[in-house]
């Protein structure tokens, strides 16, 4: 097992993160939020004009042929950098389903379900295709392109159905989608139900590692330069042993989310590996909590970046059902 980068991995990290670093800039996300739509029509263009969008679909379509690490690398990016982008859904949508190259929204969650549960969704025959009923909820731009649906048959492709709008802590469109004899196309069968759910959870896992890591980074350079009783604040002893425990939770997200997509990538049992990566999104938001505590009130003021972080982290942390699911999950494998 070696979570080392390989060189084109590493290439694909840097191009992710100077694409976004110009063209995610806290400025830019800021013009983005006072224009009220849905995602930057700029930034989403940028990025899959740069090929990031298509990393994991198979070259005779178009893509890189890549796999769920470098799905992962991506993702990463896109979190430390809080980008409001649908790169979660296109990303796992392209490996979950590679001839779909056009989703960019994918449907795992039930009402009042653990995302682990078997889906409640049923499909059914009709004529010569399927139709889905049923409801999936916390389906990120489920109105912005085709959604990829679990069900009890398979997996399933959905053009614009039916949904009632979700608010997101990060002000990105959500909805609960609402299926009655819905027409779908499937694109796998029941096997393709638990890839498609265990490729989820290390995209949100990946993300959310991203977020903490971009949420650390702005910290660390905070209490560095501000300045209290004539000494920076990383100067004091107590300060000092929070961030440090910002940092580990950070270690702790990584090491899961990259075991986790290594043993995807590698065709291996990765349950387990996936659990706790998602049980430490869950530490993330507590980490993200210290973060805004050693800015004291600025963490919060919408004109500095922070409250973007926690909002993702928290967004995040919600569509994998929350840290106590993860640990039932975890104790049923165990």
């Amino acid at each position: 097992m070696d979570f080392n980068l390989d060189e084109t991995q590493q290439d694909l990290r840097t191009l992710a993160a100077d694409l976004l670093a110009k063209e995610a800039a806290p400025e830019r996300l800021e013009a983005h939020e006072r224009s009220g739509l849905p995602l930057d029509p700029k930034l989403w263009q940028a990025l899959r004009q740069a090929g990031l969008m298509s990393v994991c679909l198979p070259e005779e379509s178009g893509g890189a042929g890549l796999g769920p690490v470098e799905m992962a690398v991506v993702l990463r990016e896109v979190g430390a950098h809080a980008a409001p982008v649908p790169a979660l859904g296109t990303l796992v949508s392209t490996l979950a389903a590679p001839r779909q190259a056009d989703i960019g929204a994918v449907a795992v969650r039930e009402p009042g379900r653990a995302l682990a549960d078997p889906p409640a969704t049923t499909a059914e025959r009709s004529g010569s295709g399927w139709t889905l009923t049923g409801r999936k909820s916390g389906v990120a731009y489920a109105r912005e392109a085709e959604v990829l649906v679990t069900a009890d048959q398979g997996v399933f492709a959905v053009t614009a159905p039916q949904g009632v709008a979700e608010p997101t802590s990060t002000g990105e469109p959500a909805a609960t989608l609402v299926f009655e004899a819905t027409p779908a196309e499937r694109v796998a069968g029941p096997e393709g139900v638990d890839r498609l759910r265990q490729l989820y959870t290390a995209g949100v896992a990946a993300q959310a590692s991203g977020v903490l890591a971009g949420a650390l980074k702005l910290t660390t350079e905070y209490i560095r330069t501000r300045r209290q009783f004539d000494r920076a604040l990383a100067e004091f002893q107590a300060v000092t042993m929070q961030i440090a425990d910002v940092y580990i939770a950070g270690r702790a997200l990584d090491v899961a989310v990259w075991s986790g997509a290594w043993r995807l990538a590698a065709g291996l049992p990765a349950e387990e590996d996936l659990a706790v990566a998602a049980f430490h999104v869950g530490e993330a938001v507590k980490a993200l909590y210290t973060c805004q505590h050693l800015h004291g009130g600025l963490g919060l003021d919408v004109s500095y970046p922070l409250h973007r972080y926690f909002a993702h982290a928290k967004h995040l942390n919600h569509l994998l059902g929350g840290a106590d699911a993860q640990l039932d999950l975890i104790g049923a494998l165990v």
